[in-house]
């Protein structure tokens, strides 16, 4: 039994069909990121999965369990932390969670065992006597992901949580979110940050006007060729960076791609090294002084600018099933 189930998941808005027969499934275990566009029909899909919307057709599923005829059961196995979420005024960062675990049902000894238990794991603590209205935004985000995990869910929903975080806060966000995942909870998280997606998830899941475009790891979309083909490298010469895209203009099967601080990034349209060879030969031999020449791993944002270019040129939108990735069980 999969943790998350979506079984070809229609949710209209008028003519708007904000999901357009979305299926997917997650292993339990696994941190899976959810990857698209603004309107692209993520928020959407989290929600219903969260029990807080209603799809117009389709289904899922929580552990095996219907969003729709059991919503009650659904919210005791998931930890929803939205986008955005409201503090109270003039209530402590200590009260606030307190609130929700009275909500949640615990009493006594057990209620402030889990509070002080989810405040040393989001490191809370020092802020404990702090407004709760009053924090910084990681602090914020802090408090949302404590409060999702006041009842230990068996799953998480994050919609979009490094949003407007500084570096630092991103990096204690990723920690907690491994973290989590080695002790057996399965994450589902959206991001426009693709890069950071790439570091913690076990899987992606790409989604384009309503539709899942892509399932899979993020290593097979790194290293795998985009839809033109070739190899890319990266180039650096002294002297003037712009000798390099001049020289790109006059060379077959060479196409220049970025410019970068000291040259730029090339696309040598075959897939044989040999061929990245001959462009290097042949650049010393025109005078390039080249300094540094290096092939690159195609980036998440590339990959998934690909995928919406093969849509663009008229390709299916939903390619063939890939195989489920593996959990991290």
């Amino acid at each position: 039994m999969s943790a998350l189930k979506v079984s070809n998941l229609y949710r209209t808005f008028g003519k708007l069909k904000a999901v357009n027969g979305v299926s997917f499934e997650i292993p339990h275990g696994a941190v899976c990121g959810f990857v698209g566009a603004n309107g692209a029909g993520k928020t959407t899909t989290m929600r219903i999965i969260a029990s807080l919307d209603y799809p117009t057709l389709g289904k899922a599923e929580v552990c095996g369990i219907n969003v729709v005829h059991h919503p009650a059961e659904v919210r005791k196995l998931i930890g929803w932390m939205p986008d955005h979420f409201g503090n109270y005024e003039h209530m402590t960062v200590l009260e606030y969670l307190d609130f929700y675990a009275r909500a949640l049902g615990y009493k006594g000894a057990e209620r402030r065992q889990r509070i002080e238990e989810v405040m040393d794991f989001t490191d809370l603590g020092p802020l404990a006597s702090r407004f709760s209205n009053k924090l910084s935004k990681g602090m914020t985000q802090r408090l949302g992901l404590g409060r999702a995990l006041l009842h230990d869910p068996q799953v998480l929903i994050m919609d979009e949580p490094a949003a407007g975080l500084d570096p630092k806060a991103r990096v204690e966000l990723k920690h907690l979110i491994r973290v989590l995942a080695e002790e057996g909870k399965t994450i589902f998280i959206s991001s426009h940050i693709l890069s950071e997606l790439g570091e913690m998830c076990d899987s992606l899941l790409f989604i384009n006007e309503g539709r899942i475009v892509h399932h899979g790891d993020a290593e097979s979309l790194k290293t795998g060729s985009d839809a033109v083909g070739g190899l890319l490298y990266d180039v650096q010469v002294e002297g003037d960076p712009q000798a390099v895209s001049d020289w790109c203009v006059l060379q077959p099967n060479v196409e220049f791609l970025e410019t970068r601080k000291q040259g730029g990034r090339i696309r040598i349209q075959s897939d044989e090294t040999g061929a990245a060879a001959d462009v290097l030969a042949r650049m010393i031999k025109d005078h390039l002084r080249v300094t540094e020449y290096h092939r690159e791993q195609r980036n998440l944002e590339d990959a998934f600018i690909d995928i919406l270019g093969r849509l663009d040129q008229g390709q299916p939108a939903v390619p063939p099933p890939l195989p489920t990735p593996p959990s991290n069980n």
